[in-house]
């Protein structure tokens, strides 16, 4: 298998051939589904009552199902050979899919009274079944056969859990009362991550679609080349940059690679970085998105939710550390071009800064009114359908991209591609969440790993890394996030930890495995671009995305660093730390300002530094400031004898 079939596997290839199928007229189907399930979620939002009554939240968790789960047997081909028709059997799995969600969006009264998920009639558990069976089929398609095996396990685990071993052993359930559980309680299908689709992430994707539509992209890409494109190695900076804000918005590190890597990974060939460089520094780029505010995708909503925490808390808590790995980035590609002699784009490619602000100034106006709203305002469900309702009008009014009926029924389906894929992945990840909650498991997992440690929050931290990091191979952010949520999060947070900066620590390695080998998604799809080998791209992605192995255990350990602290304690934490990457930039690629290339024994001083002003506490600070000034004083004493010699 070559790197470009392995790439065409990964997270977003179902979403490419979705756009093959969606044509005529399944293309018009689901532009009217779209319509009525955002309206829906606009209604249910803000308590409009454009129905005439009430529609009580578990009826409408069913009807946004039916309305996307279903739209995904049209998207998604079930095998590679139906990418571009869809066969009589996937109009049967849509239509089924309708009415089997409609049928308990109908008794969602009942559901919730009569209890369904422990009694149920039998004709309600015959369509729970369908549900689940479906479930597991959408999952299989918008998220791949890893995920869809792990959703698979779990949805029949409380099946057998009680001949399961140790901390393993739950109550078993029957095959009717599991599926009732999953299909008809609270805490699976219909669960954490399905309620959070539905109360706030809708109107996000909403967002990020208009800023798609309208040509935002563009101008993000533009003005990271004009920032950025003049400066020695620009094209690797316009990478960093133009990913940064890309992935904040879709937060999915596989559509950021193929989408801004076109366009970044042959510039940054063009003018001498090598191809698995080129690859490296897209892959490292792309997956820091999902951890770079405003939006960061779906996971940091999820986790507002599981911390119960508004989500302007997970936001300001992520601006440091995304800042810290972003900078890392800058850093090494700077020092890499300067070490090797590499210049900027060609003068004639760069567009001018003020030209590019004042074409798309309304672009950051209605990020910046988002960010207000957020963190100001706190209208966390409000805030995307105003700054969607901002970004239009202007673009309307000022924009150079007209915007039309056209850009309507544009906005439309792809915020009705985004939500399917989205809901399609977290209704099966559903079963984990619910599996692991009915039978009690995860939470002996977590007192199983507590036990283990023995008090020991480092060995806690390291084992809670693996664990994250094993998981997160093959799997989308959003699944390894939720199921390590459930499992790790209560005994990191049991350790004494604080409760967000537990959750970011899972974030951050579940993300890991996307840039180091042998799984690393984001190098596979990035290398298949630069035409590198997988393997040494990345190897290399690793490298550069090697502050992303340090930040984790730093923050959970030192909060400061995700501003939890006293005004003092966070300036001098973060101070140091804005040093600490310098340093680890320097030393990474044999490079120093002042002096240029570097030898060995300087690089391990300056990483040893790095890792001395990252530790909390004014001894290691000492030392880390100490090996910088031996590292400038032991060059510049070569360097004057080499000149006197």
């Amino acid at each position: 298998m070559t790197d470009k079939d392995q790439a065409a596997g990964l997270e977003l290839a179902p979403e490419d051939g979705g756009r093959d199928r969606l044509v005529g007229l399944p293309y018009w189907i689901a532009f009217g589904m779209g319509a009525i399930g955002v309206l829906l979620t606009v209604n249910q939002t803000f308590n409009l009552d454009l129905f005439g009554e009430p529609i009580i939240d578990t009826s409408f968790y069913y009807l946004l199902l039916g309305l996307f789960l279903s739209l995904a047997f049209l998207a998604y081909p079930a095998r590679k050979a139906d990418r571009g028709t869809i066969p009589w059997y996937d109009w049967c799995l849509f239509a089924a899919c309708i009415a089997s969600n409609a049928y308990l969006a109908w008794h969602g009264g009942r559901i919730v009274s009569e209890g369904w998920d422990l009694a149920a009639p039998p004709e309600a558990v015959a369509v729970a079944a369908v549900i689940c069976i479906l479930a597991l089929e959408g999952v299989r398609r918008a998220g791949g056969p890893v995920l869809f095996a792990l959703c698979a396990i779990m949805a029949v685990y409380p099946t057998f859990a009680g001949v399961m071993p140790g901390f393993l052993w739950g109550p078993s359930s029957s095959i009717a009362g599991t599926i009732s559980e999953h299909a008809m309680g609270v805490e699976s299908i219909i669960g954490v991550p399905m309620r959070t689709v539905a109360s706030l992430l809708v109107g996000f994707l909403i967002f990020g679609s208009a800023l798609v539509v309208t040509g935002g992209g563009d101008f993000f890409m533009a003005l990271a080349v004009a920032l950025m494109g003049r400066s020695r190695g620009g094209p690797a900076k316009v990478a960093v940059l133009s990913s940064g804000f890309f992935g904040s918005l879709s937060g999915s590190v596989i559509s950021n690679v193929v989408t801004t890597g076109q366009i970044t990974i042959p510039t940054m060939k063009r003018i001498g970085y090598p191809p698995h460089y080129a690859g490296a520094v897209e892959a490292c780029a792309s997956t820091g998105g999902a951890l770079m505010p405003p939006v960061m995708g779906a996971v940091a909503f999820i986790m507002a939710e599981f911390l119960t925490v508004p989500y302007s808390t997970v936001m300001i808590a992520a601006v440091v550390p995304a800042l810290l790995y972003y900078g890392a980035l800058l850093l090494q590609a700077d020092h890499y071009a300067a070490k090797n002699g590499l210049k900027g784009q060609p003068t004639e490619e760069i567009p001018r800064l003020w030209p590019v602000l004042k074409e798309g100034w309304h672009f950051v106006f209605s990020l910046g009114l988002l960010t207000y709203l957020l963190l100001v305002m706190k209208q966390e469900a409000l805030a995307p359908y105003i700054a969607t309702i901002a970004l239009v009008g202007t673009t309307i009014v000022f924009g150079a991209k007209r915007f039309g009926i056209a850009g309507l029924r544009d906005l439309t389906i792809d915020t009705t591609r985004n939500i399917v894929n989205i809901v399609a992945i977290l209704a099966g990840v559903g079963f984990i969440v619910g599996s692991l909650s009915y039978t009690g498991v995860g939470g002996a997992f977590s007192r199983e790993l507590l036990q283990f440690a023995g008090g020991n929050v480092y060995l806690l931290l390291v084992l809670g890394a693996l664990t994250s990091f094993v998981l997160g191979m093959g799997m989308t952010s959003s699944a390894c996030y939720i199921f390590l949520a459930v499992t790790l999060g209560p005994a990191l947070i049991g350790g004494g930890l604080n409760p967000v900066a537990s959750h970011l620590f899972i974030l951050y390695w579940g993300l890991i495995s996307f840039i180091t080998p042998p799984v690393a998604l984001a190098a596979i799809a990035a290398a298949s671009i630069a035409r590198a080998d997988a393997w040494r791209t990345g190897v290399w992605a690793m490298r550069l995305g090697m502050v992303n192995f340090v930040l984790p255990f730093l923050f959970v350990l030192n909060p400061t660093l995700i501003l939890i602290g006293t005004p003092v304690g966070i300036v001098h934490d973060v101070t140091t730390a804005c040093f600490a990457i310098w340093l680890l930039a320097a030393g990474l690629e044999g490079w120093l300002y002042g002096i240029g290339r570097i030898g060995w024994l300087s690089r391990a001083g300056l990483l040893v530094g790095a890792l001395g002003l990252l530790t909390p506490g004014l001894v290691t600070d000492l030392v880390g400031l100490a090996l910088l000034a031996a590292v400038y004083a032991a060059n510049l004493l070569l360097r004057r004898r080499q000149v006197i010699a």
